[in-house]
């Protein structure tokens, strides 16, 4: 027969932590090989590296001839996997459940038919095809892990203690469905604590504090010369007390070794005692006691290796949960009804009673168990550093946010000149609005196309147009009016702008009236119905706004503040959930791929983020009345743009975080920056230059720009492609580092 695992050193360290000590063995085609050992020994950390999902620190494994560390992809088509706990999803029906993974294994149509007759057939879940998972019993549950594992008919099947937690009939039916596929040809590999299941195993090796101490077929294991030494002989007492007998036999001279083994006590003696010997150490038991010679058992094997390998660690630990609780039942029973009855308050003597009801009740401390409770929440916080750094950075990063990066006043307003003069006089102008410190000439345009541009664009904020009799009229003492446009989408800057650009008229007239001196008759300028004048009259006129409605400002950008929230708190806890459920490691076995998973992930959620989208539209429209200006089937395409990019955040975030918990933590630290540093609430503009500069790296910025510029500006695609180029580099960089991040292997 052919090896189809083939384990050479395997070891794997957790930190300072060996899980896994330079384990060595073989698995034959067809057998049923059981990996036996008590809890945290390393069986569950072994089969993970089997199935490609853990990486081994050293050594080397093959199953079906394939490198674990190299192919783990092309095993993971051939083998079938049942993890430890219920790991399929509790709120997908049975029928759902075996379909699912019949697509992730890629079977037709037709092929996951027949499969799932055969399935059915095979675990008897015909009469539950439409209960929900969850709502399974433990057995039933099991079933149904074990349909969807041999779904695409593995070569190799792997159970991590398929039998933990079920109750006794349904252990033994879940067995014979092991041995009917061990007669069909499938080599099983089945890690379990309980020795009972070992005797059924064709080949079992036991492993103890991450080290294998015996490997092979459980009668030869039963025979070697070590576990009954030469001169020894094994005996079986049958005692009415065993558990309160057992240290007396443990303190018999010539005794080895004595152990609970369920209702009776096994015993490694010296041959020189006989049967009579055992029954006079309690004479008193003599008429029931009985004794009997017997051949190890595998429990004996694990236990007597154990001790000889010198491993420190107590014979009755070895002993499984069931065992030790069958034996100690009787003991509490013989306790109760010999030593000490249990006898009606209201039948004992009266002095009796009266003893009792006079004891004295002790009150409860005010402040019992406070130091425990407070020392546990420390040890919580302590390994929680999630926890600590949500703690400590979020005020730190409020304050700078605050003190630094937010300033209510408004300076330096992207502000472009239409000079059509172009002499001394209107040069003055342009320096009497470089000189405040409101506005900043960012440049001069010399058309109206270009003028328009650096409007819809978003590039300026301010315009002042110079008419082209600018100087004339000055001259000829006749009011001349300069036109200040302001975009009023922002109607924070649109107010500051407005109240600048009249101071602005205000003191430059005052200034050219100095010249004048009061008596005389002539005066700086006159109307156009000659009366008394200021020489320059500033004409502002708001675009856009015109009513500085704060709510055609606000609510284009809380549509992307909103659609934000939506997608990275619904992908943040998609892979998060399903770690924390167990059913990632079931997926990780499976030969579905990296973008797949992550891909059909987000494709559901983006559709649900699109119909919120024309939903906040359409709340926008018709309740706020702020109407849509520029193209709405561009403003939908470049919506569905920013969700895939809130989309792929989230999942970022779900790769990093490893519970809800941490998850709405990485969330909040993500949106508080994106409401306030992306020009949502403040303008960017104002920012010291790191933290303007930081802010390109925040999607919604661009998001609220190319909002913004469709529904109140009319911009197009041509004059936000600036917004549109930005937004697309930060979606292929968020979806690029979320793929690097995400690895079908557990850390």
């Amino acid at each position: 027969m052919s090896s189809v695992i083939e384990v050479d050193q395997l070891t794997r360290d957790f930190g300072t932590l060996r899980a896994v000590d330079q384990v060595s063995f073989t698995v034959e085609r067809g057998a049923i090989f059981g990996l036996l050992g008590p809890n945290g020994s390393g069986k569950s950390t072994i089969i993970r590296m089997l199935c490609g999902v853990l990486e081994p620190t050293g050594g080397s494994a093959h199953v079906l001839g394939y490198d674990v560390t190299t192919d783990a992809e092309l095993i993971k088509r051939r083998i079938g996997y049942m993890s430890q706990s219920f790991s399929l999803y509790s709120d997908l029906s049975v029928r759902e459940n075996i379909e699912f993974y019949g697509r992730i294994y890629g079977l037709s149509p037709d092929k996951l038919e027949q499969r799932f007759q055969e399935i059915i057939e095979l675990t008897s879940l015909g009469d539950r095809l439409d209960q929900l998972a969850g709502n399974l019993s433990g057995g039933w549950k099991q079933r149904l892990a074990l349909g969807c594992a041999l779904i695409h008919e593995p070569e190799v099947l792997f159970l991590d203690e398929p039998t933990a937690g079920i109750d006794p009939v349904a252990r033994r039916d879940l067995w014979d469905l092991l041995f009917e596929l061990a007669g069909q040809g499938v080599t099983l590999f089945v890690t379990t604590h309980y020795m009972d299941e070992a005797e059924r195993c064709s080949d079992v090796g036991y492993i103890y504090d991450s080290r294998l101490i015996v490997c092979g077929k459980p009668e030869e294991l039963k025979q070697l010369a070590s576990v009954t030494p030469p001169g020894t002989a094994r005996w079986e007492i049958d005692t009415v007390h065993p558990a309160t007998r057992l240290s007396t036999f443990r303190e018999m001279e010539g005794v080895r070794d004595a152990t609970l083994f369920g209702q009776t006590i096994h015993v490694l003696a010296d041959q020189s005692l006989t049967e009579s010997d055992f029954i006079n150490r309690i004479a008193e038991e003599q008429a029931t006691v009985q004794v009997r010679p017997i051949t190890p058992s595998l429990e004996d094997v694990f236990v007597t290796l154990s001790r000889a390998e010198g491993l420190n660690h107590d014979a009755d630990t070895t002993v499984p949960d069931t065992q030790i609780q069958d034996a100690a039942e009787p003991q509490s029973e013989g306790v109760n009804s010999v030593d000490a009855p249990q006898v009606p308050l209201e039948k004992r003597p009266v002095e009796e009673r009266t003893s009792i009801s006079k004891t004295p009740r002790i009150r409860q401390k005010p402040l019992a168990g406070f130091w425990a409770i407070l020392v546990k929440e420390f040890s919580h916080v302590r390994r929680e550093p999630a926890t600590l750094l949500f703690v400590f950075a979020v005020p730190v990063l409020q304050t700078l946010i605050f003190g630094f990066a937010i300033d209510t006043q408004i300076e330096n307003i992207p502000t472009v000149i239409f000079d059509l003069d172009g002499r001394s006089s209107s040069r003055e102008l342009r320096e009497a609005f470089a000189n405040t410190r409101t506005f900043q000439i960012i440049g001069r345009v010399y058309d109206h196309d270009a003028f328009r541009h650096a409007f819809e664009s978003g590039e300026a904020k301010v315009g002042v147009i110079i008419p082209p009799d600018y100087s004339d009229r000055l001259l000829k003492g006749e009011q001349v009016s300069v036109q200040v446009l302001i975009d009023g989408s922002d109607s924070q800057v649109a107010t500051t702008a407005l109240n600048a650009s009249s101071l602005l008229g205000l003191n430059y007239s005052t200034n050219i009236t100095k010249n004048f001196a009061e008596t005389l008759n002539v005066v700086p300028s006159r109307d156009a119905e000659g009366k008394v004048a200021l020489p320059v009259e500033i004409r502002p006129r708001l675009l856009y706004n015109p009513d500085l409605e704060s709510s055609h400002f606000f609510v284009p950008g809380l549509v992307g503040i909103i659609l934000q929230l939506v997608t990275l708190f619904l992908t943040s806890f998609a892979i998060v959930r399903e770690r924390e459920l167990g059913t990632l490691e079931q997926l990780f076995v499976t030969p579905v791929s990296k973008s797949g998973l992550m891909l059909g992930k987000l494709v559901p959620y983006a559709m649900i983020g699109f119909v919120e989208t024309l939903i906040v539209l359409t709340v926008m429209v018709f309740l706020f009345r702020v109407p849509i200006h520029g193209n709405l089937w561009e403003l939908l395409t470049l919506s569905l743009l920013f969700l895939i990019c809130g989309l792929g955040l989230g999942m970022l975030v779900s790769t990093i975080a490893r519970t809800q918990l941490q998850a709405i933590q990485f969330a909040f630290l993500i949106m508080l920056p994106s409401v306030l540093l992306s020009g949502f609430m403040f303008p960017r503009s104002q920012m010291p230059l790191p933290i303007y500069l930081f802010t390109f790296i925040i999607p919604v910025t661009y998001f609220l720009e190319i909002l913004r510029g469709i529904v109140l500006r009319g911009s197009d695609l041509t004059d936000l492609l600036p917004y549109v180029t930005g937004l697309a580099l930060c979606c292929v960089a968020i979806i690029g580092i979320s793929l690097k991040r995400f690895q079908k292997q557990l850390t």
